[in-house]
């Protein structure tokens, strides 16, 4: 009904990573792959779900209707790409499904996601060749340990963690990725589902008892960059 809008679908992705060159590794991280990342991307592209995957759910006796996979495989004018961390996968034989989660070493943001702003780059890399379709970066940021003192908010590790993205999706950019867009999160603290207002990704922070504002040291940070491009 929106005349030349553009239809696309955004999905959360994670790049993911066997904890060892291990061969039995390797296979869990693709299973899980397919699991975290493929099931929502392929058969809306190819109209078909991973098959390595949907072999072993059928093995453990979950069915999955494939009657409509014609009308889930409609064109689409973009992938949306919600990043936020890598997940480490390793083997596990007592899981029907392989594999199993372990903890990372990298640093932290306040939801317990690892920082690693490669995994967007590969991430990005990784869907433009397997799907070739135009993307959105529609979710990108962090939540912090952010403190209201005197009016302001000093996040500096915020703003490290945009430029440190920014900088992998130019990367992106230039090895050829189409990447059509790039959309913080979020503009102003929010609520965030079952953690309700105790996460704040803003960069303009929300003092949830009276609505008033204050833009955080990465608010203006943003907003030089966005005037000067540095």
């Amino acid at each position: 009904m929106v005349k030349d809008g553009k239809i696309g679908i955004t999905n959360v992705v994670s790049k993911i990573e066997p904890i060892s060159n291990k061969e039995k590794d390797i296979f869990a991280a693709k299973i899980a792959d397919q699991f975290i990342n493929g099931w929502y991307h392929d058969p809306i592209i190819f109209g078909k779900y991973p098959e390595e995957l949907f072999e072993i759910l059928e093995n453990i006796n979950i069915n999955i209707p494939i009657t409509d996979l014609d009308l889930i495989s409609q064109k689409i004018d973009f992938f949306g790409v919600n990043y936020y961390t890598r997940q480490l996968i390793a083997y596990d034989e007592k899981n029907p499904m392989r594999f199993k989660h372990i903890e990372g070493t990298l640093k932290k943001t306040e939801m317990g996601w690892e920082i690693y702003p490669k995994g967007l780059y590969d991430m990005l890399i990784k869907l433009n060749k397997k799907y070739n379709i135009p993307l959105y970066i529609t979710e990108n940021g962090m939540a912090g340990p952010d403190k209201l003192e005197n009016g302001k908010v000093h996040d500096e590790y915020r703003i490290k963690y945009l430029k440190e993205h920014f900088e992998k999706s130019l990367d992106a950019i230039k090895y050829g990725v189409d990447l059509r867009g790039y959309f913080i999160w979020s503009f102003m603290d929010n609520f965030e589902w079952a953690l309700g207002y105790s996460k704040r990704f803003g960069i303009v922070y929300v003092n949830y008892d009276n609505q008033k504002r204050y833009l955080k040291d990465s608010a203006e940070w943003y907003k030089l960059f966005l005037k000067e491009g540095k």
